[in-house]
């Protein structure tokens, strides 16, 4: 027995059978080790006013907490009477009902339920609780991000370690997180390679399309956001399977466990529809990550001002139609998504300058993200944006995305893509 069980044990003591036990099961469990978050009653940071039943489950623990017993059991009963498909607040409502008649040892105490039944909703009271205890620092700036497009409003990002998709909002040039919801992954995790894997990708995606629950199985729930996997690095790198899409549930169950789909990003359905609200198609980008990092607004902003950096020297050398200068901003590992190597793509850049004294380039649109943390992989910044040329008296427009690679001291290009 641990030094944190035991001083649990003294606790529940102290609580006495019928809260000591219910606070006990929930620490076994893993769920409470940290202070229990404070909210308003009925909403957190940034969720809108309607009754959100994490809070509503942190106030069951709340009133156990202070001992108001028949207090937990009211707030049990309001959880499942607004949400009756919330499973793990049946489960909570369960051992209550459980500990008029005899004491529990663990949480989630039915006898006769299946034990992967309530190892699952045991998994998501940990995710949840924990996710709520250890919420972004709004001092921080998370660190996939380093610059979006003025038109650009949102910006996902899913957090595999603790089933949370944070919504954060373009403010000037940084981001703040305005709402947060739990999600459930992959069965067997993250890392997607292939298709049956029943794992969901890590990268740099966008919201591809808004389809209607209507014209869906009704297991998708109120509809779905598909997003681009498998992206221009996941073709390049041989990583296959499709089909990935942020949506819903069925009607007869709230949520699922946090590892429990085949690859897609699984919202409840009131989530679902917020977000679905509030995303553009083709616009807004979703990062997934296997483990958010976060940094200073010191750091972001000397990263920010680097990557702009490495960006405006690829520039110059397009300019300067000198081929050597150019290649030297391109990794010897280079790879098209459509299989071109690296003197193939080079030799369609420098046609298309062909003959021209004199070229002007300007990048506008820019938008710059870390790529999520992947094994075996060179850490790599996306940069996405228009270019316009004017070569002799044509102008030539292209949206552009490069993978850039760090080599050492050197940021290489490794992947890029014509996008228009």
């Amino acid at each position: 027995m641990t030094g944190l069980h035991i001083k649990l044990r003294l606790i529940a003591r102290r609580m006495g059978c019928w809260t000591g036990a219910a606070a006990l099961g929930l620490l076994i469990a893993g769920a409470a080790a940290w202070p229990l978050p404070s909210f308003a009653s009925g909403s957190k940071p940034g969720i809108p006013a309607r009754l959100d039943p994490e809070v509503m489950l942190i106030d069951v623990y709340k009133a156990l907490a202070a001992n108001r017993l028949r207090d937990a059991q009211a707030k049990a009963d309001a959880l499942v009477a607004a949400y009756p498909t919330f499973r793990l607040g049946h489960l909570v409502r369960g051992d209550l009902l459980l500990l008029h008649t005899q004491p529990i040892k663990t949480f989630g105490a039915a006898s006769n339920a299946p034990a992967e039944k309530l190892n699952n909703l045991r998994a998501e009271a940990i995710v949840r609780l924990k996710s709520l205890r250890e919420r972004p620092d709004p001092n921080l700036i998370p660190r996939v991000f380093l610059q979006m497009r003025a038109d650009q409003k949102k910006l996902l990002l899913v957090d595999a370690k603790r089933s949370r998709l944070y919504v954060y909002e373009r403010s000037k040039d940084q981001v703040k997180l305005v709402s947060d919801y739990y999600v459930s992954q992959g069965k067997l995790g993250v890392d997607k390679l292939k298709e049956g894997d029943q794992k969901t990708p890590l990268g740099v995606y966008y919201i591809t399309a808004r389809l209607d629950g209507a014209r869906l199985p009704e297991f998708y729930g109120p509809g779905a956001l598909p997003i681009n996997y498998p992206n221009e690095w996941d073709k390049a790198n041989g990583r296959g399977g499709s089909g990935i899409w942020l949506h819903g549930t069925p009607s007869d169950s709230y949520s699922r466990p946090p590892l429990s789909s085949d690859g897609c990003v699984v919202l409840t359905n009131p989530d679902l529809k917020e977000l679905s609200a509030s995303v553009e198609i083709g616009n807004t980008p979703v990062i997934i990550s296997e483990d958010l990092k976060f940094v200073s607004k010191e750091k972001w902003e000397a990263d920010r001002l680097s990557a702009n950096k490495m960006l405006e020297a690829w520039r110059l050398d397009i300019e300067s139609t000198d081929p050597d200068r150019l290649r030297r901003h391109y990794s010897r590992s280079f790879k098209a998504a459509r299989g071109q190597n690296l003197d193939g793509w080079l030799t369609k850049i420098q046609q298309s300058t062909l003959g021209a004294r004199k070229i002007n380039v300007e990048l506008r649109d820019v938008t710059l993200f870390r790529y999520p943390d992947q094994k075996d992989q060179k850490e790599l910044i996306v940069a996405a944006f228009t270019q316009e040329a004017l070569i002799g008296k044509g102008k030539h427009i292209t949206r552009k995305r490069q993978y850039w690679a760090r080599e050492g001291a050197q940021w290489k290009i490794v992947s890029e893509v014509n996008l228009q």
